[in-house]
């Protein structure tokens, strides 16, 4: 099986340098191609690009800028393989990557899966505690750190692969972002197709972001998920609520003090106690610990607060979701 690998850069040399030198090192014995779809950029990584021309089979377009996932779209149409497997250009992929997708396709094919993510020694401390955030058991259910217990698994676009047979009967990505991966995977779904979680299959992710970028990044996908549930109601989760809830109950429970009710906040802040306990034991490091709990807070603050405004303007106001949420859609 010939593998496309499709990744979207926007204004990244640095990380596309760090991403191919990553793959420059892949155990796998197959063909694969890359394929660097420039979406725009005004700082561009074709001089990186052609230092690694004797080393992959890699092509590299440059575009108009559409957002990600129309660069995604683009890529795969200009790809000769019959998988394509989809990055972020922010992520460094472990020499044997290849190998346990071409196993897992072998012994296990599904037309589109998810990979989950790591962090790497060598990343700073602000991004391991965010990708303890992200794909810890007690803040996501782990869905994106390897978690295997959730019915229909909707890969993530960082870690994804998609046969050309999907891509071509689902027409591929959308245009909203972030949300375009998971829409893809239920529009997969109502077509037949079957997603799976390769749990082999990891990512060393660095999440490209300081706290402010973190913040707004978890609210955005606050207010897609709304948005996806008005698309495709019938995969609407009660779960998806659930850090609407918390941030709403924990100010209750601090309200409640004030009456002499101190039950609820003590439940809180045992829970972030043993947050702390566990990301400081994960990454041995007490400070990680401590980080770990900024950006859970964070996360639950800034996905809740832009799941509450994003219902209310598509649930009770009506509101088109291109008109009320014009910063999730690109144009193309």
């Amino acid at each position: 099986m010939f593998l496309s690998l499709v990744i979207p850069v926007y204004n990244r040399p640095d990380e596309v340098a760090d991403f191919l030198e990553s793959l420059s090192k892949q155990d796998y014995s197959g063909e694969f191609e890359v394929v660097i779809v420039e979406d725009g950029s005004a700082n561009t990584c074709e001089s990186v690009v052609l230092q690694y021309r004797n080393q992959l089979d890699i092509s590299y377009y440059f575009k108009e800028n559409s957002g990600p996932g129309d660069s995604r779209n683009f890529g795969m149409q200009k790809a000769k393989g019959d998988y394509f497997i989809i990055f972020d250009s922010d992520c460094i992929i472990p020499s044997e990557y290849l190998t346990a997708v071409a196993f897992q396709l072998e012994h296990d094919y599904v037309d589109c899966f998810g990979g989950p993510d790591k962090a790497l020694d060598s990343f700073s401390d602000i991004q391991k505690a965010i990708n303890f955030a992200m794909t810890s058991f007690l803040t996501t259910g782990g869905i994106r750190g390897g978690s295997e217990k959730i019915s229909k698994f909707q890969p993530r676009s960082f870690n994804m692969g998609l046969s050309r047979k999907a891509f071509e009967a689902s027409g591929g990505f959308g245009n909203i972002h972030p949300g375009e991966d998971p829409d893809l995977s239920i529009r997969l779904w109502n077509l037949g197709f079957e997603t799976k979680l390769y749990a082999s299959a990891y990512v060393y992710h660095k999440r490209r972001i300081d706290w402010d970028k973190f913040s707004i990044q978890v609210n955005k996908f606050g207010k897609a998920r709304p948005i996806l549930n008005h698309w495709h109601p019938q995969y609407g989760k009660l779960t998806y609520f659930f850090p609407s809830f918390f941030i709403i109950g924990l100010a209750l429970s601090v309200l409640l003090v004030f009456f002499r009710i101190d039950f609820f906040f003590k439940m809180y802040c045992l829970y972030f106690v043993v947050l702390f306990v566990v990301a400081s034991v994960q990454n041995k490091s007490l400070k990680i610990g401590w980080l770990s709990l900024v950006a859970v807070w964070k996360q639950f603050f800034g996905y809740g607060s832009g799941f509450i405004a994003s219902f209310c303007r598509i649930n009770i106001l009506k509101q088109k979701p291109q008109e009320a949420f014009p910063e999730l859609f690109f144009s193309k």
